[in-house]
């Protein structure tokens, strides 16, 4: 098993490698169901009866309940559920629980393609191709396909609060940030989040090697998700956030809050929200069912509402007040499974860096 590093838990010890029948072959339905906006394969009925759904996710949990409420307008004898966690937490959460036989999801999401392979390769995910699928680009779903697909496309850059930076001493590139001036004023996610992952390791090879070293030396403070880091910059506790997710400052900004975001030349790191199908799930037509409907423009839409998010459907447009994707110079990962080998020495070296290792 390869070792991924979340919460201090080595995932390798988790002997559990999924059940032969995840990995069965499957195929569209030959007839899809015309719903309302979307095409399902899924028994509506049975998923119906069934009466639940059960999410896990990373995105915070007032974008969740709007999002599970969208569809459960649409569906209301589906009773639907969520756990909220960081990508580490959330991926041991799943794994211990396979491992002790505990089937208790029905899709999870998670924003770090590093453990979506790990949980692929393991027999984690049950295949279903959606009708929906054909909207999205080939690098945007699983070989072979049905396994699991992008759901949401998110990038980080700088924010800072106006009122206590002012524009013209704000940080306009990476490289600002390395400034004495800024010691003790930034802030960023904990080492077990995806998209800070995705921060590290499209940056190291622009920046060099050298970059995050200096960076440790500005005395950054982690926190575990963007409400606390957006939080913090309006409170004034902090001036600065490094890796700002662009959707938290979409939602803060709307609501009146005094911010700005920088789009540095050199690029915004940007990685996917995940999802997929969990094997074994205690509802498996419901889980059908909800993967239509949320990778349709009506789910991707519900989704953009809720959590601010951009689709990788090009008939979706991008959150309103934001940035369209096709005017941002996205760095994204080139090689997922290199990726994936270097989360260990991220999360170590990201821990040291925010003084969470020594």
């Amino acid at each position: 098993m390869k070792r991924i590093v979340a919460l201090g838990v080595t995932l390798a010890v988790f002997g559990w490698t999924g059940s032969p029948t995840a990995q069965a072959q499957a195929r569209l339905c030959d007839s899809p169901r015309q719903m309302e906006g979307f095409k399902t394969c899924a028994d509506v009925e049975k998923a119906e009866a069934e009466g639940a759904f059960v999410l896990y996710s990373t995105d915070p949990e007032q974008g969740q309940v709007k999002l599970l409420a969208a569809f459960n307008k649409l569906f209301p004898k589906i009773k639907t559920s969520y756990v909220r966690l960081q990508a580490g937490a959330l991926y041991a959460k799943v794994l211990s629980e396979r491992q002790a036989k505990s089937y208790l999801v029905d899709v999870i999401q998670i924003s770090d393609m590093g453990m979506i392979l790990d949980f692929q390769r393991r027999g984690g995910f049950r295949q279903y191709i959606s009708p929906e699928m054909a909207n999205y680009k080939p690098q945007y779903k699983s070989e072979p396909e049905g396994f699991w697909t992008w759901g949401s496309i998110i990038m980080a850059g700088i924010a800072y609060n106006p009122n206590n930076v002012p524009a013209a001493e704000a940080p306009k590139k990476w490289e600002d940030l390395l400034d004495p001036k800024w010691t003790d004023a930034i802030n960023v996610k904990v080492s077990n989040s995806g998209l800070q992952h995705g921060v590290w390791y499209t940056l190291k090879p622009i920046l060099g090697d050298e970059y995050f070293k200096k960076f440790a030396t500005v005395k950054p403070k982690a926190f575990d998700s963007y409400v606390q880091q957006y939080g913090r910059l309006v409170d004034g506790q902090d001036k600065i956030i490094m890796g700002a997710q662009y959707s938290g400052y979409i939602e803060f900004k709307a609501k009146g809050a005094p911010l700005a975001f920088v789009f540095p030349e050199t690029g915004v790191p940007a990685v996917s929200e995940t999802y997929g199908i969990v094997a074994d799930g205690p509802h498996p037509n419901a889980a059908n069912l909800f993967m239509d409907w949320f990778l349709s423009p009506p789910g991707q839409r519900a989704l953009s509402d809720a959590l601010l998010l951009h689709s990788p459907r090009e008939d979706v447009p991008a959150p309103a007040g934001s940035v369209p994707l096709k005017d941002m110079k996205l760095l994204v990962p080139a090689d997922w499974n290199a990726f994936e080998k270097d989360r260990p020495s991220f999360a170590k070296e990201w821990d040291r860096i925010v003084g969470a290792r020594r």
